[in-house]
């Protein structure tokens, strides 16, 4: 099983897949059934230097995405989580979703820039990572998961419900296009 989880930078990802992660990884313990790995990929992205360039001006480096499918070549039993995860091989595809404004609000939280902020929001509003994985993935595969207001427990859970398969897939349910009026 390959599960990516996948969302524009703030959307709860990294907290919501590691919850995920403990909760099944101690479900599994108990079952005698080895757990899902969780693969922060911007963390391997850095530690392996796969990228091909820095951008300066966005504060962010240009990932080599060759390299990093290369790296994840036979990997299985995992969740990939990363705003690029869904473009890799993956079962299912979770993309996480948050309003925009309080996206925004996440994102200046941790210290982005007032222009780092406005641009992923603008992004969150334009489905910009929801288009791609549903071109890249069967839409039967790719399930949005709004994570405005709720707390990584309840994200942890529908990440569960997909990972078990009991959650039907959802692609285009979250409309957020009026932020931009």
């Amino acid at each position: 099983m390959r599960i990516a989880v996948t969302g524009t930078p703030g959307t709860g990802k990294t907290t919501a897949t590691n919850l995920f992660a403990s909760r099944r990884a101690e479900a599994d313990r108990d079952e005698a059934r080895p757990g899902l790995e969780v693969i922060h990929l911007n963390s391997v992205l850095e530690d392996e230097a796969f990228y091909t360039d820095i951008d300066a001006d966005r504060d962010s480096v240009v990932a080599d995405l060759e390299a990093l499918g290369e790296w994840l070549e036979g990997r299985d039993d995992v969740v990939i989580e990363s705003h690029l995860a869904h473009h890799f091989d993956a079962d299912r595809v979770a993309v996480l979703r948050c309003h925009p404004e309080t996206l925004a609000d996440r994102l200046l939280e941790r210290g982005e820039s007032e222009r780092k902020a406005r641009e992923n929001a603008e992004s969150e509003a334009l489905d910009v990572i929801l288009s791609e994985a549903v071109a890249e993935h069967d839409r039967a595969s790719v399930f949005e998961i709004d994570t405005t207001d709720r707390d990584p427990e309840g994200v942890a859970d529908d990440l569960a419900a997909v990972a078990a398969g009991t959650r039907e897939p959802s692609a285009g349910d979250v409309d957020f296009v009026g932020y931009l009026t």
